[in-house]
């Protein structure tokens, strides 16, 4: 499998396969979404859109980065998401990154979106499909997220069958900037959990695939076969 790892402003085509990887925090957030019963993720373009899908469907769950604000119903933190009821609900998503990521490779034939907690149910889609070439977007610091890029390299291994220890990858997430700001509260919006929730490693079994639906780019859990 020939695996391209880059940030987002360093795509400059629609590539066919696209993992988008943001392990600190937004796809863990939306593995727990889901694990927590939700139906579907809208991920928005802008803070403006979430308020808008929300006036038209009340009963979404309207979430974004950043401290507790008007109109939002959470905020972007696993350890504040993992005791919520979800069940049924569609939550509309939009982070700094991540969602900023998948929007940026709507138009390829698939995109998954990723962290650790969904690496090797991500891994068995690609191999499952026998993906020759996988772009890795890592949505974090310009490209250069250690967290999402351990995880990237950790998937593309794992996707070409590779036998890997994944204690050196987690290590490298769990000594990232992202991983300080949030244990050092420079991140609003955290919990002191959130670190040890983004690096457990196959926390869910599904793995989340992102596709158009009604001009909305909408992520669903998509369990893999075995």
């Amino acid at each position: 499998m020939d695996a391209r790892f880059l940030g987002i402003t360093e795509l400059t085509e629609v590539p066919s396969v696209a993992v988008v990887i943001d392990v600190m925090r937004a796809y863990t957030v939306a593995a727990w979404a889901f694990g927590r019963g939700a139906e579907k993720i809208v991920l928005a373009e802008s803070l403006d859109e979430v308020l808008a899908l929300k006036a038209v469907h009340p009963d979404w769950v309207a979430l974004k980065d950043g401290p507790p604000a008007e109109g939002f119903d959470a905020v972007n933190s696993p350890g504040l998401l993992r005791s919520a009821d979800l069940g049924g609900r569609t939550v509309v998503q939009k982070t700094t990154a991540g969602t900023v990521g998948a929007l940026a490779v709507k138009d390829a034939s698939l995109v998954l979106c990723a962290g650790f907690v969904v690496a090797e149910a991500t891994a068995r889609v690609l191999r499952r499909r026998e993906c020759d070439a996988v772009t890795f977007v890592v949505t974090g610091e310009d490209g250069r997220a250690e967290e999402d890029l351990a995880c990237a390299q950790y998937i593309a291994r794992r996707a070409a069958g590779e036998e890997v220890d994944a204690a050196d990858h987690l290590r490298r997430a769990m000594e990232s900037r992202a991983a300080s700001e949030l244990t050092e509260g420079v991140r609003e919006g955290a919990h002191p959990d959130d670190v040890a929730l983004c690096v457990e490693l196959d926390r869910f079994p599904f793995a989340m695939v992102a596709a158009p639906e009604d001009s909305l780019m909408v992520l669903r859990p998509y369990a893999v076969p075995r």
